[in-house]
């Protein structure tokens, strides 16, 4: 049982920036997104056993990552904060690691205000999945994948602009 454990314990140390994306794209603030984060590892750690290695253990992670956000959601019915970061909170003197770290922050809160799909369908995006492999994973096809995926982009970039963070 040991080395099952620390196989898996191994696994999760590698893919684990997948767990903390997931975590800040539903939830908005930094202990719910912890909260969030130690409900994926239990669930991935319970359903470990039924992992039978047909895919990657990234594209099993995604999956089970991003199902178990979407329940902790409804089980928890929270509801984002809504709350504007106007664009004069960037100054000009700051560095460009402060200023790409901010323009994150606006992507997430803009995320963070999606559907649960369209969430699911950016992450993926963002990971570098095809839209046949967006629409295996959401099961749909590969066709319906593309037109969301170009939905869930538009939703985003008119809840950006409407942040005051325009294009």
């Amino acid at each position: 049982m040991k080395e099952k454990e620390q196989e898996f314990l191994t696994r999760i140390e590698k893919h684990k920036g997948i767990l903390y994306k997931v975590s800040k794209m539903y939830m908005d603030n930094p202990d719910d997104q912890q909260d969030l984060f130690q409900e994926i590892v239990c669930q991935l750690w319970k359903s470990y056993e039924t992992f039978r290695n047909e895919s990657q253990f990234s594209t099993w992670m995604y999956r089970v990552a991003v199902n178990t956000a979407i329940v902790f959601l409804r089980k928890e019915k929270r509801k984002v904060d809504k709350y504007e970061i106007a664009s004069e909170n960037i100054k000009d003197d700051e560095g460009d690691s402060h200023i790409k770290e901010s323009q994150l922050d606006h992507f997430y809160i803009a995320v963070q205000k999606l559907e649960k799909i369209d969430k699911a369908i950016i992450f993926y995006q963002l990971e570098g999945f095809s839209h046949k492999e967006i629409g295996e994973n959401l099961g749909i096809s590969e066709g319906n994948a593309r037109v969301k995926l170009n939905r869930a982009k538009e939703k985003l970039k008119e809840i950006i602009k409407n942040q005051g963070y325009g294009f």
